[in-house]
């Protein structure tokens, strides 16, 4: 009977992936957003207890705060389609991720990161504090379903400054507005962009992308979240002047340090969002983000190998006025992924 039991009782672990027909996940959303689509499938194989949907890639646990394109462009070198995470409704993996209670975690994480970004453009964040709740939640709903004729349409509404596009304006004569001024429509053009950079360092050399070493865990990904200010003097300003203000060392014959200037996500999402509910709050924490700085040594000899943004490896030479205006997410950063080859650190 004992050796009976043990046969009734065995298990065998599986890991089931729905075809690739079934699930697109948008670039511009979050992971745990698919859960409404994806626990039909599981919920009658699930054992007893509280749902928490997590998803890991190659045994890593992935973050559910950063966009998905992001987390693919970042952790695919060689893209991978379909891409296969395997879900979780268990075992949340609380020492790596911090806590998601859901779709009501997941847009507060936005909002937060959207007022963020409206502060470095604005100076304030008057505008997204000051939206209706019917507002809110429409935009919400924009970013969850893709619809971007619906983002455009109440996004418009927090009147958030913009670039002028270079390909017409920067590089005339024409392109000397000053910061402050404004355009034929009223909108104050900004000279400070939100970015966030996420910087993986690999020490062996490779020619193909499928040679790329893996990711395997976080602390092998840097972040760097900083302004670019583009000054009124720049002409035709390009995405390799913009990364040489963001990761200047990359671009030194000096031995500098790379700054992480900003504190780790999920430091910022700790803030409650009832908690934002002034300018001096979104002050100070900005504020914070941009004194508070992680160094780690970075030799002259680095070369970038690889630069992506939403699934694009742009040249450096492209203007970065259309970057930012073409592929910034719905928070109103820009999120760019940068791989680094550093040399190999001697054992003596």
């Amino acid at each position: 009977m004992e050796a009976q039991k043990y046969v009734w009782d065995g298990a065998i672990p599986l890991q089931i992936h729905l075809h690739e027909s079934q699930i697109l996940a948008p670039r511009i959303g979050y992971l745990p957003l698919l859960a409404s689509l994806l626990k039909p499938y599981f919920s009658s194989t699930l054992p007893p207890g509280v749902d928490t949907i997590w998803f890991d890639y190659n045994g890593l646990p992935l973050k559910w705060y950063i966009p998905t394109g992001v987390l693919f462009d970042l952790l695919c070198a060689e893209p991978e389609r379909p891409w296969n995470l395997t879900v979780h409704f268990r075992g949340y993996p609380g020492t790596v991720l911090i806590p998601c209670e859901g779709e009501d975690s997941v847009k507060w994480s936005y909002i937060n990161s959207l007022k963020e970004a409206a502060y470095i453009m604005n100076g304030n964040c008057k505008n997204v504090m000051n939206m209706s709740q019917s507002d809110q939640l429409e935009l919400w709903h924009s970013v969850m379903n893709g619809n971007l004729e619906t983002y455009q349409r109440v996004s418009s509404k927090l009147k958030l400054a913009t670039v002028e596009d270079e390909h017409t304006s920067l590089c005339s004569s024409k392109s000397q507005q000053g910061f402050g001024e404004t355009d034929l429509a009223g909108q104050v053009k900004t000279g400070r962009v939100p970015v966030r950079l996420y910087v993986w360092s690999v020490s062996e050399d490779f020619d193909d992308l499928e040679d790329m070493p893996k990711v395997d865990s976080w602390e092998k990904i840097s972040y760097i979240n900083r302004p670019v200010e583009i000054h009124k003097e720049d002409k035709c300003f390009t995405l390799h002047d913009a990364l040489k203000i963001l990761v200047p060392e990359f671009f030194s014959n000096d031995l500098m340090n790379v700054k992480s200037a900003g504190v780790d996500f999920e430091d910022a999402l700790r803030i409650p969002s009832e908690d934002v509910s002034s300018d001096k709050v979104v002050e100070d924490h900005v504020q914070n983000a941009y004194e508070h700085r992680e160094a780690c040594s970075i030799s002259s000899s680095a070369e970038i190998k690889l630069i992506r943004i939403q699934g694009i490896e742009p040249k450096l030479e492209i203007p970065f006025s259309w970057v930012v205006n073409n592929l910034m997410n719905p928070d109103y950063f820009l999120h760019i992924c940068v791989c680094v080859k550093v040399p190999q650190q001697n054992s003596t």
